[in-house]
């Protein structure tokens, strides 16, 4: 049984997480796993980082003068805090777009502090406070800049769609005929690849010379480096995306995707981790990428100590009371095999 988390009651084990593991390097070898690396995964919102490249490769980013916040923002997962508001709106306006062209639907946002004050002042949530309003906010800036029909950016053959699986395909190494596609939880296609493939997309993003396409290489160091500047874009207060990319000083670039997957590149060494905990339990994923962290010996004495909160945190009860823990249980295996 590949269980990567044990989850304890005082010091029983009560829950198990199974999960998946790939490391992989920029010239597309799997360096370590465990579990299955090649499991058949839907990265979700882990592929946003891939899915904003068409918008500085169409010049879109340009024509609006996206600045770096706003590139970050377009691969965000955010909290709805108001700066990530203000940037989507903001994108939007430039784009001569209103809100109502957001499809990525609404749900209540993790900052409470703004959901609150839309209680109070008798308001009804809108898109804009979808945690990928960013994204689409993205997505529709390009659709406008190519003069492409704006209402149905987020289907499949839609050239902004169809230009995201060329890059999905090039930078992932996965043949397109091969990938599969379900629709994400925003309402645009969310792609099914295997687990390493992942990988390997973080390992260039991380690397970016090895993109062999030079406006797809700098179009991709120009998202990457988005991010690293305003990891406060791709999360927002006390997330794990934020924290890590803080933390790690430009090193490392992460993106969390949901169903419990997260996939991150270390600039330093050239490498990409892709994660998927297999019954898509949030609670284990956190642990496990710093518990992939610390096996890899990235940075142990500096960045990875200023993230012990995620690893093994604790489990409390109804008053506070701390009643147990969630413990990694995986050793990474050594491999040196190519998925190319």
């Amino acid at each position: 049984m590949n269980a990567v988390v044990n989850v304890y009651r005082g010091e029983q084990v009560e829950s198990s997480h199974l999960g998946h593991i790939a490391v992989v390097d920029q010239h597309g070898t799997l360096l370590y796993s465990y579990g299955d690396p090649q499991r058949l995964t839907f990265a979700r919102s882990s592929m946003k980082p891939l899915q904003a490249i068409p918008i500085v490769e169409t010049g879109t980013a340009d024509r609006y003068q996206l600045e770096p916040a706003d590139l970050s923002l377009c691969c965000a997962s955010h909290s709805g805090e108001p700066r990530h508001r203000q940037r989507a709106l903001g994108m939007l306006e430039r784009a001569g777009q209103l809100e109502a062209t957001l499809q990525c639907g609404t749900h209540v946002p993790r900052h409470e502090d703004s959901y609150k004050e839309l209680i109070l002042a008798g308001k009804q949530l809108t898109p804009v406070y979808s945690n990928c309003s960013g994204k689409h906010a993205g997505m529709i800036a390009t659709a406008t800049h190519m003069g492409e029909d704006v209402a149905t950016y987020l289907l499949p053959d839609h050239p902004v769609q169809q230009r995201i699986m060329d890059v999905v395909e090039d930078i992932t190494g996965y043949p397109k005929e091969k990938i599969q596609l379900g629709t994400d939880g925003c309402g645009v296609p969310v792609h099914r690849l295997p687990l390493a493939n992942y990988a390997w997309a973080f390992a260039k993003l991380a690397k970016p010379e090895a993109i062999s396409n030079p406006v797809r290489r700098d179009a991709a160091k120009r998202v990457v480096e988005a991010m690293i500047a305003h990891p406060e874009m791709v999360g927002g207060e006390n997330r794990y995306c934020t924290d890590l990319m803080t933390a790690y000083k430009g090193r490392i670039v992460g993106k969390a995707g949901a169903e419990s997957v997260y996939c991150l590149g270390d600039r330093e060494r050239g490498i990409g981790i892709a994660v998927k905990i297999e019954d898509g339990g949030a609670r284990a994923i956190n642990p496990v990428v710093n518990e992939v962290l610390r096996q890899l010996g990235i940075d142990l004495d500096g960045a990875w100590k200023e993230l012990h909160a995620y690893t093994n945190p604790p489990i409390t009860n109804m008053s506070g009371t701390v009643v147990g823990r969630i413990e990694t249980t995986f050793q990474l295996k050594p491999e040196n095999v190519s998925i190319c």
